[in-house]
Formats: C-alpha cells, structure tokens, sequence
C-alpha cells in the first residue's frame, strides 16, 4: 500500500484518486472547490478543501512528509499548477508528478526541477486515434513507438476454432496474450445475466466463440493488417 497525495479534484484528478483507492492505496485529496471536495469525501481515505500554494495550509493538512508521491492535477489554471509544484518542490517531498496541458507548461515546471508529467488530453487523444484507426479495435495499448497491444472483436472466420487452429501467429506475427469472453450468471433476484471474464491463461486448445474479444500484441504494422483483413 502506498500514500498518494492529489492536488485538483476535476475530472481528472479525483477518477484517479478513485482508481487508486479502489486499488489499495491511501489518498490524500485537495482543492480549493469545496463542491468537488463534497462528492469525493467518502470515496477516498480523506480529502480537504485548502489552497495547496500555502506551505501552512499543506503542513497541516497533508501527509506530504510521508507521501510516496505528490499528483498535481490541476488542469486549466497553468498558474496554480506552477504555484503548487513549486510548493511541494520547496517542501523536498520525496517524487512529484504533474499534469501539463501544453509545451509551456512543461517548459515551466522543468525549469523550477519537476520531471515527471502527465498528458491526460493528449494521451486520450492519440489512443482514441488509434482506436478509430484499426477497423474492429477495441482498445489499444501502445508499447514503445512499434508495439502495441490491441483488443478486438474476434473476427467471424476464427468462430469456433482453437487458438492453435488460427493463422493469427503464422500469418500476422501476432501472439494471443488472452481471451475475454462473455459468460452468463444468475443474480440475486434469480434473473440471468451476461458478463465479461478474462481468462487467467490461453492454451493452443482455447476454442474461439461468437462474442469473444481477443488481446493480441505484436507490431504496428501486422496489427494493422489483421485488424483490416
């Protein structure tokens, strides 16, 4: 478990200070909205309306000695953001992470010693990108400039097949990492419902069905040609 301290609850700042509770971790939330404060309160370990520029205000409030690391969220105000890391550079805090909207940004809080950067807008953007670009994609994950890893629906002309059976590996390249496949469970009420599972481990025998999405990873390039074949 480690202690997370996150400055700018927004959209950005408090679903990863959710995400990161959710996963075990101790979050320690700030910003000067009290409404944002209001409706994370009880979502993460503790959150605080302060004005984390004030090296009294942090001092009293935040864990900051402690911290395994400080996660300055804000997103439009580039001047608050400035501010705050420099506070937190100022208190010797032990890793910083910030979020930064432009290449100015960046400049700025390289300048004072921050080296460690978030691009959540660009990030988002390049992956949508990528998404819409392969034909059937239903995420991706980028590894590097010419790897990714890439989630689709299985193609009709795999239906019923074993992985082993397929030309995924021999005519793509690609390597099967797993399978996630819709199975059907009864709740509470009795009524039967539909989930996703992924499988912990795929074998050359794992049968391909209907509905089934497979995680492939390989090249950029015989990605692109399996996913628009």
């Amino acid at each position: 478990m480690k202690k997370y301290i996150i400055v700018g609850l927004g959209n950005f700042g408090s679903s990863l200070a959710i995400k990161l509770t959710n996963a075990g971790n101790e979050v320690f939330g700030a910003d000067s909205i009290l409404s944002r404060v209001d409706a994370i309160q009880e979502k993460i370990t503790s959150a605080a309306m302060l004005d984390c520029t004030d090296f009294n205000a942090i001092k009293s409030a935040l864990p900051y000695k402690d911290s395994d690391c400080v996660i300055v969220a804000i997103g439009e105000d580039i001047g608050a953001s400035i501010l705050v890391n420099a506070t937190f550079k100022q208190l010797n805090v032990k890793r910083i992470m910030s979020r930064v909207i432009s290449e100015t940004h960046q400049r700025v809080l390289e300048a004072i010693g921050i080296t460690e950067f978030v691009h959540p807008e660009e990030e988002t953007a390049s992956r949508l990108t990528e998404v819409l670009s392969l034909t059937g994609a239903m995420d991706v994950y980028s590894l590097f400039d010419k790897h990714k890893v890439v989630e689709v629906k299985l193609p009709e002309r795999y239906f019923g097949k074993k992985v082993i059976e397929t030309d995924i590996r021999q005519k793509y390249h690609l390597n099967v990492l797993t399978v996630i496949k819709k199975v059907q469970h009864k709740t509470l009420l009795g009524k039967i419902k539909e989930k996703q599972e992924v499988l912990d481990y795929v074998t050359p025998d794992t049968i391909l069905e209907v509905g089934d999405i497979i995680v492939v990873f390989g090249r950029s390039s015989d990605l692109k040609n399996f996913v628009n074949d």
